[in-house]
């Protein structure tokens, strides 16, 4: 048997149209898993999706707002009827904002804790149950290492991913009996097509300075691919991380420990 099989797996991957939660998408896929993409853009999610079907691989894409509750627990129950049993669930879907306090209006907030926080709850709500009926399964959550250090004007982004690591370890914790593993993954700044927007955006005529700018904040002196951070979630979500469960993991190129 080889390592990183996941044949006969079935894997939720939300947020999996673009970006990093493509790529997991992708390299589930390729190591055999049964990829279903939740994402509130169908146009992307079907991409990735023909993506992996000429790969000859399975995935299916299910157009829904993970901030949504009854649009959640709805699309869980097509999956769980049409597909089968959940074995991965991967809560990949997030926003971003930049600003401080005084820079963060109600509706920013409202809007980074619809989707960041109550899109995660969402997803917990309708999985967990039926992976304690079905003897366990495993779920990864996405965090950033803006929830472990201070990184200026990222005052509700930190806020909402330092309670995707809270998540993490109350379920971890509590469903040890159930044999369900949660863990989750602090990105530092990986290159994706947001960063791109982002910059082209809010820095124009000065793209290229700002993305070495920004690069160079990593101590190793580039942004993450997420193809990296792929692989790290195949790692967690793997059987041969079977004994790892409550836990957050930086990549983050030193961005923690090594900036001084």
């Amino acid at each position: 048997m080889s390592l990183f099989d996941f044949s006969g797996k079935n894997v939720i991957i939300t947020g999996g149209g673009s970006g990093i939660g493509k790529s997991i998408a992708l390299l589930f896929a390729q190591q055999g898993g049964q990829v279903c993409i939740i994402d509130i853009q169908k146009d992307s999610a079907q991409e990735t999706v023909d993506e992996i079907h000429k790969k000859g691989r399975k995935a299916y894409c299910f157009t829904c707002n993970v901030a949504n509750q009854q649009e959640v627990l709805s699309t869980i129950h097509q999956i769980k009827q049409e597909i089968g049993d959940i074995h991965i669930l991967v809560n990949n879907a997030g926003i971003a904002h930049v600003g401080n306090l005084e820079h963060t209006s109600e509706a920013d907030f409202e809007r980074i804790v619809n989707v960041n926080i109550k899109g995660i709850y969402n997803m917990l709500y309708a999985v967990v149950p039926h992976m304690k009926s079905q003897g366990g399964g495993v779920i990864l959550n996405m965090a950033s290492v803006a929830a472990l250090v201070g990184i200026a004007d990222r005052f509700a982004y930190s806020m909402s991913k330092g309670a995707v690591i809270s998540m993490t370890l109350s379920i971890a914790k509590d469903y040890l009996p159930y044999h369900i593993r949660c863990n989750s993954i602090s990105p530092a700044r990986v290159h994706t097509p947001f960063v791109d927007g982002f910059i082209a955006k809010n820095y124009a005529g000065k793209e290229k300075e700002i993305f070495e700018k920004l690069s160079q904040s990593q101590p190793i002196g580039r942004m993450g691919k997420p193809e990296e951070v792929a692989a790290l979630a195949l790692f967690l979500c793997s059987d041969e991380a079977s004994f790892i469960t409550g836990c957050d993991y930086p990549i983050d190129g030193g961005f923690i420990k090594l900036n001084s």
